[in-house]
C-alpha cells in the first residue's frame, strides 16, 4: 500500500476526529452485520473500507494513538501486504474465535478509557466477552450508533434482489412441515416466540433463497415465529406478490424489514423468547421487551438443518457428480494448454466458473476461487486479483480450492496438481497430507462423538514429523445454502454437546501443509456421517462412518509411494475406482480421457 496516494490513513484520520469529539478513546470495527453473516453485503464491509484487508474475518481496533488488525494464520501474509502504509498494526492471533482484541484493548487502554462497537452487528455472546473484560478494566463501553455512517459517506445501500423459493424436488420438506417441526422444539424449551436472525436459519426455516451476500443463496431478513404463525421482516418489494401469497397461505406474514427491533419490544408479560446468543446481536437482544423473558439456547434450525435427510443426501451425491463432470472437463483443458498457452491463476477461475455454469442445476460458486501457484498456494485464503496474480508457468504446485452453489446441493473442494517438476519435498508434503485426508475419511467412531475430537486424526501423520497446519481440519456443509455452517467444526475447538456428530451430517475434510513463500498443499473432500456399515458387536452403541462425497482424482503424479501404507493406497485405489465409475458416463472426449488417466491404480 502506497500511503501518498491510499485513501486508508485519510478515513482513519476523519475517523479519530469523530472519536475524539466524541470522548471515544477506541472503536471496535468486527466483520459483520446484523445477522452475524460471514460473507457480508457491501453496506457492512466497514472493516475492509477501513483497513484496507479484504480477508473475509479479522477484527479492527482504531484507538487515538494505534490501530490493529486482529486475523489468524490463514491471512497473515496477506494482512501484511494489503496492511503495509495504513498505519495499522497486524496482530496474529492463534485461531479466528480468539478475542485477541479484548485483552489488547484491556491491556492498552488507561482506565477511564471509553470503547465503542455498533451493538447492531455485535454478536450477543461477543459483547458478553468484551464487557466483562473491560469492566474488569473500568473501561467503558458504548454500543448504541453506527460511527461508520458520519465518515462513509459513499456507503452502498442495502441489496434489492428479490427472494425466490427452493422449490420440490430440490426443497424435499415443506415449509409447513418445518415450522411445524420449530414450534414443536419450542414447546419443548418452553418458548411461546422464537426469534431467528442468521439468515441461512431463516432461509432454510421459509425455503426461500435469495442473493443479498455474496457466494450464499441468502437474503437478509429476521423471522419472528409464534405459535401461530410468523412474520418474515423483509426489504420492500424483495418477495414477489405471488410468493408473499404462498407465504400467507403457510402462516408466514411480510413485514418491513427495519421493524424487527419494534416487533421485539412489543413482547411483554407471559412471553418467552427463544434467542441464540451466538446468532443474534446486542441490538436486537436489548430490543427485546422489559416483561418478556428470554430463553439462551442454540436455534433448533441450525441442528435441524445440519442433519441432512435420505432425499437431500440423494440430490447431494448428483450435484457431486454433476460438480465433479465440470472438474474432469477443466483440468482436461488444462493440462492440454499448460505450455501452450498463457495461463494465469485468473484464467483457471475463469475457465474452472464457466465449467460448472454449464452443469445442470447450477446457480452459482459457494465462495470466491482459490487458484495459488507454489507461493500463492502457502496463503490458505489467497485470491488472486487482476492487480496481482500469477502466471502458471515453469515448476511447482498449483493449489485450487473452489465450490458450486447448486440446486442440489453446495459444493467445496481443494485439489493440487503438479507444474512441471515437483520436487521430493513438495512430494513428501502432498502425501503426508493426503494421508491424514485418508485417516479422517476412514474414521470410524461413536455416534454424538463431539467433532473437535476427530481432529487430531487429520493431523496425526503431520504432527508424528513435527508439521501442522492452522486452520481447522473440517467445516459442515449447508444444502444449496452456506459453504460454512455449524454446528459441527472438526478443529480445536472447544468440545460443545452441539458439536456432537449425528448422522446426515456434511463436514469437510481439508488437512493442510503450507512453505511460506514456496508452495502449499491442501487436499479437501466433503463427506457425510452416516450410521457404521458394520456395526461393532461390543454393546457400545450406534456408531458412525464417512460417505466422501466428492468426486474427482487426486494426482497421484504428486505421492511419494513409499510413504503411503498398503490399506492407505487400497483406500485411494477404491476412491479412484468410484470416481472413474460415476464420472464416465457423464464426460466424453478429451474429459473423458482425462479421467481414465487420472483414476488409474496406483
Amino acid at each position: 500500500m502506497d500511503a501518498r496516494t491510499s485513501p486508508i490513513p485519510l478515513r482513519l484520520a476523519r475517523l479519530r476526529e469523530l472519536l475524539a469529539r466524541a470522548g471515544i478513546d477506541a472503536l471496535v470495527v468486527p466483520s459483520a452485520d446484523p445477522h452475524l453473516s460471514e460473507y457480508l453485503p457491501a453496506h457492512w464491509q466497514a472493516r475492509e473500507w477501513l483497513s484496507g484487508f479484504t480477508g473475509s474475518m479479522g477484527t479492527l481496533v482504531v484507538a487515538r494513538e494505534h490501530a490493529a488488525l486482529f486475523a489468524d494464520s490463514r491471512y497473515w501474509v496477506q494482512a501484511e501486504a494489503e496492511l503495509a502504509g495504513s498505519g495499522i498494526e497486524l496482530v496474529k492471533i492463534a485461531t479466528a474465535t480468539e478475542p485477541g482484541h479484548v485483552a489488547w484493548l484491556a491491556g492498552t487502554l488507561a482506565r477511564g478509557a471509553v470503547v465503542a462497537v455498533d451493538g447492531q452487528v455485535l454478536g450477543l455472546a461477543a459483547a458478553q466477552t468484551l464487557k466483562t473484560a473491560l469492566d474488569a478494566s473500568g473501561i467503558t463501553l458504548r454500543t448504541e450508533r453506527d460511527w461508520l455512517d458520519a465518515v462513509w459517506p459513499e456507503r452502498p445501500g442495502l441489496p434489492a434482489a428479490a427472494v425466490y423459493e427452493h422449490l420440490p424436488p430440490h426443497a424435499t420438506v415443506p415449509r409447513a412441515a418445518k415450522l411445524a417441526e420449530l414450534r414443536a422444539a419450542m414447546a419443548r424449551a418452553g418458548a411461546t416466540h422464537h426469534f431467528v436472525s442468521s439468515v441461512d436459519d431463516v432461509a432454510w426455516i421459509t425455503n426461500l433463497r435469495g442473493s443479498d451476500v455474496a457466494y450464499n443463496p441468502v437474503f437478509l431478513a429476521h423471522l419472528l415465529v409464534d405459535a401461530d404463525g410468523a412474520r418474515l421482516f423483509v426489504g420492500a418489494g424483495k418477495v414477489p406478490p405471488a410468493l408473499a401469497a404462498r407465504l400467507a397461505a403457510d402462516g408466514v406474514q411480510l413485514a418491513p424489514y427495519g421493524e424487527a427491533a419494534a416487533a421485539l419490544a412489543a413482547l411483554g408479560a407471559g412471553c418467552t423468547l427463544l434467542l441464540d446468543p451466538r446468532r443474534v446481536t446486542l441490538g436486537l437482544r436489548q430490543a427485546v421487551g422489559a416483561g418478556c423473558t428470554v430463553a439462551e439456547a442454540i436455534n433448533p434450525s441450525t441442528l435441524a438443518k445440519s442433519r441432512k435427510n435420505e432425499a437431500e443426501a440423494a440430490h447431494v451425491r448428483e450435484t457431486m457428480a454433476e460438480d465433479g463432470a465440470a472438474m474432469c472437463a477443466f483440468y482436461a483443458w488444462f493440462e492440454q494448454a499448460l505450455g501452450r498457452e498463457r495461463i494465469t491463476e485468473l484464467t483457471v477461475d475463469a475457465k474452472l466458473s464457466a465449467e460448472r455454469a454449464r452443469r445442470a442445476g447450477f446457480v452459482g460458486l459457494s465462495f470466491p476461487t482459490i487458484a495459488g501457484f507454489n507461493a500463492n498456494g502457502a496463503m490458505p485464503h489467497y485470491r488472486a486479483t487482476p492487480a496481482a496474480h500469477a502466471v502458471i508457468e515453469g515448476d511447482g504446485l498449483l493449489l485450487v480450492d473452489s465450490g458450486g452453489q447448486y440446486l442440489g446441493g453446495t459444493t467445496d473442494i481443494t485439489r493440487v496438481w503438479p507444474v512441471g517438476r515437483i520436487t521430493p519435498a513438495m512430494k513428501r508434503d502432498f502425501t503426508l497430507v493426503l494421508r491424514g485426508t485418508i485417516a479422517l475419511s476412514r474414521a470410524r467412531f461413536p455416534r454424538a462423538t463431539p467433532a473437535p475430537a476427530l481432529d487430531a486424526l487429520a493431523r496425526a501423520p503431520l504432527w508424528a514429523e513435527g508439521l501442522d497446519y492452522g486452520h481447522g481440519t473440517g467445516h459442515g456443509v449447508g444444502y444449496f445454502l452456506a459453504v460454512h455452517e455449524g454446528p459441527q467444526s472438526i478443529s480445536r475447538a472447544l468440545p460443545e454437546p452441539h458439536t456432537a456428530m449425528q448422522p446426515g451430517m456434511i463436514t469437510s475434510i481439508e488437512p493442510g501443509l503450507y512453505r511460506p513463500g514456496r508452495w502449499g498443499v491442501r487436499i479437501e473432500n466433503l463427506v457425510l456421517a452416516a450410521p457404521a456399515r458394520v456395526a461393532p458387536d461390543s454393546g457400545c452403541g450406534e456408531f458412525l462412518e464417512f460417505e466422501t462425497l466428492t468426486l474427482c482424482p487426486i494426482d497421484t503424479r504428486c505421492i511419494e509411494r513409499t510413504l503411503l501404507g498398503a490399506d492407505e493406497i487400497a483406500w485411494l485405489n477404491a476412491y479412484h475406482a468410484r470416481v472413474r465409475e460415476r464420472l464416465a458416463p457423464r464426460v466424453a472426449g478429451d474429459a473423458r480421457a482425462w479421467l481414465e488417466a487420472r483414476t488409474q491404480p496406483l
